[in-house]
């Protein structure tokens, strides 16, 4: 069989995020990449060291190169401009999570990709995660009967030159809440199903900056099911999906903790472990339950999800993670948000 063209994809963004995408691009055989829009000092070497073009503006570049992707890893408030760039000239764009900062700038871009039908891919590479899926079969297949509760965490540590080299990460529309509970949020809409309410607390103790560092936050599902999450970036910690799944080795890494556990009427599964616990009997606290640890699927959920956009672009397959997707877990983070900025009242999620 003849080796397909690779697809020239454009990077919007040079940093942290943006140079893991760029990483992964010439590491798969399907894409190169075209050139990099970033208007920052440091972009020029990463733009030199890959050997591509550098431009300061993405419409500059989509003009120039017409590529046939992009991916925008800039900050949260550009995401739907250059998403609607993209849009504009029919370029198919994957887009850093959030999808928006605001629910009706993400409705706007929601609307412009049904009307156009170019393809919108949100980057919440954990729904191409191996690990997840496991779990959500073992969910789905009735594993755990039906789900009562739910307990997560995600509490770790940031070092101080995150934020100094993306100040925005400390002002509004940065914080954790945004950056890092919008990815649990949607892993549990893949695990467990819609939310409907949501009540948190939230603190600046630590870092004292304009966004909060902790948040302390329970969950009510459609389904009945109720949860608590605890988030801070300020917690010296391994209870974090990164430093527990070990799906991406740049963290520290620690296989005997788990950052969720998922109860049912039946047992419980514990993630990323994916240790279940079933009742061999009637379910009762004098009966045993029975361990057994599920298949751990490992692999790279970003290089999944590059391969997945590939497949998008080339018309093989719809996004996994859509604009209309993405704005329902947008919508249950901001609910967070809002619950945390009045002081702890309860949100609705309509």
């Amino acid at each position: 069989m003849a080796r397909r063209t690779p697809l020239r994809l454009a990077v919007a963004g040079a940093g942290l995020i943006g140079r893991a995408h760029i990483e992964r691009i010439h590491e798969h055989d399907d894409c190169r990449l075209a050139g990099i829009a970033d208007p920052s000092p440091v972009a020029a070497d990463v733009a030199r060291e890959a050997g591509v073009p550098l431009f300061d503006e993405l419409e500059t570049l989509l003009d120039t190169l017409h590529p046939d992707g992009v991916i925008l890893a800039t900050p949260n408030a550009l995401h739907v401009g250059g998403a609607l760039l993209c849009i504009e000239r029919r370029v198919p764009v994957l887009v850093e999570k959030p999808v928006a900062e605001t629910l009706g700038a993400a409705r706007r871009l929601a609307d412009a990709e049904a009307a156009s039908r170019v393809p919108v891919l949100v980057g919440h590479h954990r729904r191409h995660s191996g690990l997840l899926e496991a779990a959500r079969e073992a969910i789905a297949g009735g594993r755990l009967g039906r789900i009562v509760a739910f307990n997560g965490s995600a509490t770790f540590r940031k070092p101080d030159a995150y934020f100094r080299d993306g100040p925005w990460r400390a002002q509004r529309g940065g914080g954790p809440i945004l950056i890092n509970l919008v990815h649990e949020i949607d892993n549990l809409r893949m695990l467990l199903g819609e939310l409907v309410q949501v009540q948190a607390m939230a603190s600046n103790a630590i870092r004292g900056f304009e966004v909060e560092d902790t948040a302390a936050i329970g969950l009510r599902f459609q389904s009945g099911a109720l949860g608590t999450f605890l988030l801070s970036d300020a917690a010296a910690s391994p209870r974090s999906w990164e430093q527990t799944s070990g799906e991406n080795e740049a963290y520290d890494r620690h296989a005997d903790e788990d950052c969720y556990v998922i109860a049912g009427e039946r047992g419980s599964l514990s993630v990323p472990s994916l240790r279940l616990r079933t009742s061999a009997g009637e379910a009762s606290w004098w009966s045993p339950l029975v361990t057994e640890v599920l298949q751990r699927p490992l692999g790279d959920p970003l290089a999944r999800q590059l391969a997945h956009f590939c497949a998008v672009i080339r018309g093989e397959t719809e996004p996994r993670v859509s604009a209309a997707d993405a704005t329902r877990t947008l919508r249950a983070t901001l609910a967070v948000a809002e619950s945390a900025r009045q002081g702890g009242t309860p949100v609705r999620i309509d």
